[in-house]
């Protein structure tokens, strides 16, 4: 569970202190009394809330949008790795469409949260509050179809909502082309969000902002659950959007922050397979790039694929047209490829004979010593 303590904005301790001093009293006592307290004050708790409960009819796939994967790993399972990766300990997902399927593919490590109808973002969220623990003091509110976020655009995130003090913090993104986005009105003096408006919905001065919401959120958890409470489905599609809760907020004088993420391509959302594509090509380059700064020589990235918690020793040298899949392990020394398609397998070492080489499978550990002799045959053997 992430825990972060703020400044203090308060004059009180200081005010406090200052006139028992005045007036003669055990400032010395009162002060570590004091201190305490704010301590205790200011302690935060983060949660997070991750959407996976759509149907997606533009992916035009069997597979729930969430369990597509992308670099061997479902596509929301990176979104509760990136919480994970900045301490956030407390995950709700709120699953619905082919629950069970989503649950096989994102793991059991996890708090899930049934929306059987699918009433909408807002909705969503209702079903997920009443399984954050009681001491959690900030909810981050994600889309589950974002799997290029990070854990240091999520720390930023939560550092403008602490610093700013805001009740709720939209991450952004500015995009050259902003499309169908919605966009954030600012307050041209302050900077707070006044809105965020629909691309349909937008007037020719509105749509020329390039500052788009990307429906990633920091809420304080109190404000959040009171104003879900307050959600109509009173629009169109008769669903609650979680967006009316900015309105809402704004209306009873609550500050609503933004902090524009560093990356716009962490804040991708994925909804068709073009999208899908581009996100994986980005993930992609990013765990080639891990690799190399490592040690780790690749001939042509533009034809090596290599998954996620794929683990590859310094100095070996990837060849052209190699696919490593999740779940392999390369030590140190080796030459991988050309032409060679390792799935889920342990490379302790590699003789030019192919003599010395682990793996967890026989029939893997088959055809790679095929593959380093140069007699793997592509037609015969797949995974």
């Amino acid at each position: 569970m992430l825990q972060r303590s703020i400044h203090l904005r308060s004059n009180f301790c200081v005010e406090l202190n200052r006139s028992c001093t005045e007036r003669g009293a055990l400032s010395g006592i009162i002060l570590p009394v004091v201190v305490f307290l704010e301590e205790r004050a200011l302690s935060r708790t983060f949660a997070a809330v991750i959407m996976a409960a759509g149907k997606s009819t533009r992916m035009k796939s069997a597979i729930p949008k969430a369990a597509h994967l992308i670099c061997g790993k479902p596509m929301t399972r990176h979104v509760i790795d990136a919480c994970r990766e900045m301490g956030i300990a407390d995950v709700v997902v709120v699953i619905g469409h082919e629950a069970e399927k989503v649950k096989a593919a994102l793991g059991n490590d996890v708090i899930y949260a049934y929306q059987t109808e699918q009433l909408g973002t807002g909705h969503a969220c209702q079903q997920a509050m009443p399984l954050i623990p009681q001491n959690v003091t900030d909810v981050l509110v994600l889309p589950g179809d974002t799997p290029l976020i990070t854990a240091e655009s999520l720390a930023r995130l939560v550092e403008a909502h602490e610093s700013q003090e805001n009740t709720v913090t939209l991450l952004t993104a500015i995009l050259d082309d902003a499309s169908h986005y919605g966009r954030v009105v600012r307050d041209p003096d302050t900077g707070a969000v006044l809105r965020i408006v629909e691309a349909k919905d937008a007037d020719p001065e509105t749509l020329a902002i390039r500052e788009i919401n990307t429906s990633i959120y920091c809420f304080d958890k109190l404000a959040l659950e009171e104003k879900l409470s307050f959600l109509r489905a009173d629009n169109a599609q008769q669903e609650y959007y979680l967006t009316d809760v900015i309105g809402l907020l704004n209306e009873t004088g609550q500050r609503v922050g933004a902090v524009v993420a560093d990356n716009a391509a962490d804040t991708l959302g994925i909804n068709n397979r073009i999208e899908l594509a581009q996100a994986a090509a980005i993930m992609r380059r990013r765990i080639l790039n891990k690799l190399m700064l490592s040690g780790v020589t690749i001939v042509d990235p533009a034809t090596t694929y290599i998954d996620c918690d794929v683990e590859i020793g310094p100095d070996t040298v990837i060849h052209p047209c190699t696919i490593i899949e999740r779940g392999t392990k390369v030590s140190g020394g080796q030459s991988i490829g050309p032409f060679v398609k390792l799935c889920g397998v342990d490379v302790i070492r590699f003789a030019q004979d192919g003599s010395r080489c682990s793996h967890k499978d026989e029939q893997h550990s088959q055809i790679n010593r095929q593959a380093w002799n140069g007699e793997l045959d592509p037609e015969r053997h797949g995974r």
